[in-house]
């Protein structure tokens, strides 16, 4: 079963935190995370996952434009996408920078996809996924992991 972890990043801090999440979808025996930025995704990434995390850093309190435009090509996918396992994470570069509204956005749009949303367990932080300030520290990393092991458990026990 694959998990598609997408994400924008321009100064590498989202790909960091990207590269920890599909490390938590690889700790689930019978998960595969395929690791893909917004320049190399494609339609089929979408279509053979069972479930996608998606994440962005903080851009006027929404996801980036780059995140946006995937969502926006790919929306002839949607009703495909119904029923599969969504999730989001965020960076920012301030600790108010509006990563929760940013996680919302990503939310938002893989709920019109048809989605089921899960955020991070109660273990990392409860909350809507996963976020950070700058770059991903080793607590950050971790509820990474956990989010990422956490849509691989939920698809599994889908059967999606």
């Amino acid at each position: 079963m694959q998990i598609l972890v997408l994400y924008y990043s321009r100064s590498g801090n989202t790909r960091k935190l990207a590269q920890a999440i599909a490390r938590g979808v690889e700790s689930v025996n019978g998960a595969q995370a395929v690791l893909r930025s917004t320049d190399e995704v494609s339609k089929d990434d979408f279509l053979n996952s069972s479930g996608v995390i998606a994440g962005s850093p903080v851009y006027f309190g929404v996801m980036a434009a780059d995140l946006k435009r995937v969502i926006d090509d790919f929306v002839n996918l949607r009703k495909k996408m119904e029923g599969k396992v969504g999730a989001a994470f965020a960076t920012s570069g301030d600790l108010t920078g509006g990563k929760e509204t940013t996680m919302f956005s990503i939310i938002q749009a893989l709920m019109i996809y048809g989605m089921v949303i899960v955020g991070d367990p109660m273990s990392a932080t409860g909350h809507y996924g996963t976020a950070c300030a700058g770059a991903p520290d080793d607590k950050t990393i971790e509820n990474g992991a956990k989010l990422g092991a956490r849509v691989a458990e939920t698809a599994l026990k889908l059967g999606v």
